[in-house]
């Protein structure tokens, strides 16, 4: 009869991995992803997930989704209308400066023109009694003042018959005249002058006014 010992399993064979850089029998430099793969097992042998896997609970659902994108719009709407906002006030604070810098302008030269009236009236006075003869230096002088003064708008005003205007004319003597029907300049006692919009002296006058 045969012998019938029990023998045991055989045990598993331990796995070698060779981790060598230089594979030892070509001496050819091994690629790192085939070193890589011979290192890492294959997840899929075993069934295991990839641990770097998202997660489908991770993933953003369609109302997520929906909120974010009406987010980023509204967040695009407010930047533009800051930046609207900002060029209308650049334009304005512009449009600002540059009035204020023509105001400023005219406000010099009208306080220059005004220092000068009283020149003016002189050589009115004097032409006016005849002491400017034409060609002589002082009537020379006199139509250079009056050709500058024309040259920056300066007009004046007050004319004998015209209307009485108290924002330019001021009335210096009021003479009851039995056919006057409204108040009319009856002669200029001292001329005055607008640069642009600006009054820069109300003309003294006397006014015709209806008799009681």
């Amino acid at each position: 009869m045969a012998d019938t010992q029990n023998t045991p399993e055989d045990p598993q064979e331990p796995v070698i991995r060779d981790k060598r850089r230089i594979d030892p029998e070509t001496g050819d430099v091994r690629e790192p992803a085939a070193a890589a793969a011979e290192e890492t097992p294959d997840s899929s042998a075993d069934g295991s997930a990839d641990p770097d896997a998202p997660a489908a609970d991770d993933a953003l659902s369609a109302d997520d989704q929906a909120l974010l994108d009406q987010a980023a719009q509204d967040l695009v709407a407010d930047m533009r209308s800051d930046m609207l906002r900002a060029q209308a006030e650049l334009v304005n604070f512009r449009t600002r400066v540059e009035r204020d810098r023509v105001a400023n302008r005219e406000a010099v030269i009208a306080e220059v023109l005004r220092s000068l009236l009283p020149a003016i009236d002189d050589l009115s006075r004097a032409e006016a009694h005849g002491d400017l003869v034409e060609g002589s230096p002082l009537a020379i002088v006199a139509q250079k003042l009056r050709t500058a003064f024309e040259k920056y708008g300066l007009k004046s005003v007050g004319e004998k018959g015209e209307p009485f205007d108290p924002a330019f004319h001021e009335a210096v003597v009021q003479l009851p005249t039995p056919d006057a029907t409204s108040n009319t300049i009856a002669d200029v006692i001292e001329p005055g002058y607008v640069l642009g919009d600006r009054l820069i002296r109300a003309a003294k006058v006397a006014v015709s006014v209806p008799s009681e």
